[in-house]
């Protein structure tokens, strides 16, 4: 099977799958594979293709058979896909062929054979066979003929199209038109969008709010991006300031949260391509990721590289092409990939024990991590780094590797503050020193927990006692009932701190120090 991805963009008013199908039509490939789930698009370009190069136009689909582009039928029997690839077989003008939703078809032995007959017939005869589809299925005989290429979602160009064909059917005088910036924003909401789906949500915001309403197209386009099944589309309402700690880690964040502009490109800055956070499990790691999506004003995409496993054979490398792509249309974007290292385990015996899939997956992920000139900011999030595949961790594919340790005392107190204050508790009211000094070896969850519990417990004592009522002596005494992480995963946590030592750097100041103290002592609370 051969690639032909790009990194191209749009050239001459055409987008760049565009320009890859030209080529290879051009180069007189004699079977391409176009991925897409915009047929009517894809099939104006290829008509367009064709009368460009003088060479005949058919389309084949099982309800209507081989039709000319005048429409003309070649016969219900060709409606048979082996009668249609005979058809091709037996004309010799110059043509493109383009058969819809062949996919199906492409497990029966003869649809296979005589493929391959047309692989060697074809060349040299300006005829070209083109398959039309959603999804890449393709029997490993033919991997070797067929050029395929994923269809490009469409370009503001394309979508101003989608808009103005919205805007043309709308009734005068009972819509309000946008002006020229509310247009630029409603094309690039709708970014990532098929062509008739932009124009469909353009429709539906101009019959529900009598104009173009940005939250309708965001609305749906969040629902569209959710039928993937494989990416979430989030709407974080945390903020730095509720993460205690962690200033080296934020003020990295923070220093290119400008980066994305086109003032940044003019200045010489590159794109940044992500980061890594490895690190103890409830030390904000997640949080970070959804307080990021705040502080830039860009949206949150979570990918569970779980749901990307599919039970049909190829479908998990389609997944994760979907996704990708999805991301990227909506970029700039960030791409949130939690707990890493559970999607990605076993890569080195996927061979054996899922035919190769995991690796194969794996393999897309990295290429597209190391080459991608997009603005989609990927941060991934691992706690148990003695799982992650050692290509994952080579310079260049992350910008920077963080790791999170526990909190120090600074730390530990700045999270008490936070979740006191969360929760409608003044902190002045507490002897923090003590909270501080019970909570050595806590992680910031465990420590909101804590809080959490104290005032379960406050609350059944005394649910009179009103909003602040909440004893110190509660919280020291769930801290007390709590076995933190640090104690049962000693062991483990002393090799994430070995490892991370020379190989990360630091999300907070003074980690260095809660990794040289070592695992939590057994807490003495009077």
């Amino acid at each position: 099977m051969k690639s032909t991805d790009t990194p191209e963009l749009v050239q001459d008013g055409r987008i760049a799958s565009d320009r890859q199908i030209e080529y290879l039509i051009r180069a007189d490939y004699p079977l391409v594979y176009v991925v897409t789930n915009e047929e009517a698009r894809s099939e104006q370009a290829l008509r367009r293709i064709a009368l460009d190069r003088k060479r005949a136009f058919f389309h084949w689909s099982l309800t209507e058979g081989v039709v000319s582009q005048d429409g003309r039928s070649a016969g219900d029997q060709t409606r048979d896909p082996q009668a249609a690839l005979e058809h091709v077989f037996q004309t010799k003008d110059p043509a493109i062929y383009v058969l819809r939703d062949f996919h199906p078809f492409l497990k029966a032995p003869f649809c296979v054979r005589r493929l391959r007959d047309l692989a060697a017939a074809l060349p040299n005869t300006k005829r070209t066979v083109v398959l039309l589809g959603p999804v890449l299925e393709l029997k490993s005989e033919l991997e070797k003929d067929v050029a395929v290429v994923d269809y490009d979602l469409p370009t503001r160009e394309v979508l101003r199209v989608s808009l103005d064909k919205a805007l043309g059917g709308a009734p005068r005088g009972k819509v309000e038109m946008p002006d020229e910036p509310l247009q630029e924003r409603a094309i690039d909401a709708a970014l990532g969008l098929t062509a008739k789906e932009a124009e469909n949500v353009f429709s539906k915001s101009l019959v529900q709010s009598q104009r173009v309403d940005l939250d309708v197209v965001i609305a749906e386009k969040e629902q569209i991006i959710r039928k993937t099944g494989i990416l979430d589309f989030l709407h974080p309402e945390e903020t730095f300031e509720g993460i205690g700690g962690l200033e080296l880690l934020k003020a990295w964040l923070a220093k290119r949260q400008k980066a994305f502009s086109r003032e940044a490109r003019d200045f010489g800055l590159p794109l940044p391509k992500g980061i890594l956070l490895l690190g103890i499990p409830g030390c904000g790691k997640s949080l970070t990721a959804k307080a990021v999506g705040s502080l830039w004003k860009m949206p949150l995409l979570r990918l569970d590289i779980g749901k990307v496993f599919g039970s049909l054979v190829g479908s998990s490398e389609e997944h994760i092409r979907v996704a990708l792509k999805t991301a990227e249309s909506v970029a700039p974007c960030i791409l949130w990939l939690d707990e890493l290292e559970k999607g990605l385990s076993g890569v080195a015996s996927s061979g054996v024990s899922d035919a190769g899939t995991t690796a194969r997956v794996f393999g897309t992920f990295v290429t597209w991590l190391q080459e991608k000139r997009s603005p989609v900011f990927v941060l991934a999030t691992a706690n148990q780094v003695s799982l992650l595949p050692p290509e994952l961790l080579r310079k260049g594919r992350f910008d920077e590797i963080f790791y999170v340790d526990l909190p120090t005392e600074a730390e530990r107190r700045e999270i008490f503050r936070i979740h006191l204050a969360k929760r409608g508790r003044d902190p002045a009211n507490y002897d923090l020193d003590a909270l501080v000094g019970a909570s050595e070896g806590y992680s910031g969850s465990e420590i909101e927990q804590a809080v959490i519990s104290a005032l379960f417990d406050a609350y059944d004592e005394k649910p009179d006692g009103g909003p602040g009522y909440l004893p110190a002596a509660m919280v020291l005494h769930a801290l007390e009932e709590t076995v933190p992480l640090s104690r049962t995963m000693q062991e483990e946590i002393s090799r994430i701190r070995d490892w991370s030592r020379t190989r990360a750097r630091f999300a907070s100041q003074y980690a260095h120090i809660v990794a040289e103290k070592g695992p939590a002592r057994k807490l003495e609370i009077g």
